[in-house]
């Protein structure tokens, strides 16, 4: 069974990924990756916030009212509570390099060209093999249109690309009105590929202590759906490298993750319920699935129900939302 993948340059003995979370922040945790079979680690972000923070040699950004801050600052976490800061990251990933043979994947949060321009070379330069960079942004200016928050994205993936030689892939939010359009923007910016999608952490209302709270659910499978269509929406349509991201947790879910176009598919909230050695198991699983229903590589798998190539195109578009609502029956 032949499960080899190439992702961001790299060639994995298989296509499913522990995605960015905890477990990547500590390096037992990296080991006990290792043993499970994971062709690869990705870091957790370091905050374009962090960056600045470092360089003014103060963390008023963080201390200010949540109403003063357009991208409301407020939800991310006290200086004190980052994992790893900007240093210690540096040095998170050599550490990495010393003690496993993993190729690593680090990631930035970046929204603006400028701030951490910088911080891409350091990490290359540090070792990392590839760099994921996570446009999580949101906007709550009323005079900034969509056109305006697409190009300030991609003036940060532009920059990136110029400061680095090393792959690049771009991590999204949901929260495009043409994605198909802003994948090609990424492409003509230097991106190499695509991770679909960021999970947005919400924050809550404590309704006595009149104050917002931050709000940690694992995933579950309600959110692969729209995940399978924008993958299936998106492969062949560009040369970007698709990796699909989030309510990964049985073997069927990759299995249709790969069969929407993925090249690689990227699991977390299962490993933190079940454990690294999680990863072993969905891959076992899927090894036997593939035997069992006659393939020999995962390139045979992969698109085999895009939107350009399954029976039914009209499932992934609008069609499909008038099929479903007439479809229910009290």
């Amino acid at each position: 069974m032949n499960l080899r993948t190439k992702y961001l340059g790299l060639d994995l003995a298989h296509p499913l990924l522990p995605g960015s979370g905890p477990l990547a922040a500590d390096l037992d945790s990296v080991r006990r990756l290792e043993d499970a079979g994971a062709p690869c680690i990705i870091l957790n972000s370091l905050f374009e916030e962090q960056l600045v923070m470092e360089q003014r040699a103060s963390f008023a950004a963080l201390e200010e009212p949540a109403d003063s801050s357009a991208e409301a600052l407020s939800y991310l976490p006290q200086p004190d509570d980052y994992k790893l800061g900007p240093d210690s990251y540096l040095e998170h990933i050599r550490k990495i390099k010393e003690a496993t043979k993993l190729p690593v994947i680090a990631s930035v949060n970046g929204i603006t060209p400028d701030g951490w321009r910088e911080y891409p070379k350091l990490i290359a330069d540090a070792g990392a093999d590839a760099l994921e960079v996570n446009l999580y942004t949101v906007s709550s200016d009323p005079w900034e249109s969509a056109a305006d928050v697409e190009t300030r994205l991609i003036e940060a993936v532009t920059s990136v690309r110029k400061s680095v030689s090393i792959p690049i892939s771009v991590k999204l939010s949901q929260s495009f009105t043409s994605l198909p359009h802003f994948a090609r923007q990424l492409e003509g910016a230097g991106a190499n590929g695509a991770v679909l999608f960021n999970r947005f952490y919400q924050p809550d209302i404590d309704i006595e202590e009149l104050q917002t709270t931050p709000t940690l659910r694992l995933s579950d499978a309600g959110g692969l759906n729209i995940r399978l269509r924008w993958i299936a929406i998106l492969y062949g349509r560009s040369n970007l490298e698709l990796s699909l991201s989030g309510c990964i947790h049985t073997p069927g879910d990759v299995i249709k993750g790969l069969m929407a176009g993925a090249t690689t598919v990227q699991c977390v909230s299962t490993l933190l319920r079940n454990g690294p050695m999680q990863l072993k198991r969905l891959i076992d699983g899927v090894s036997t699935w593939m035997a069992d229903h006659d393939y020999t590589s995962v390139d045979e798998l992969r698109g085999a129900m895009s939107h350009r190539n399954c029976p039914d195109p009209e499932a992934f578009e609008r069609g499909n939302y008038a099929m479903i609502l007439s479809s229910w029956r009290a």
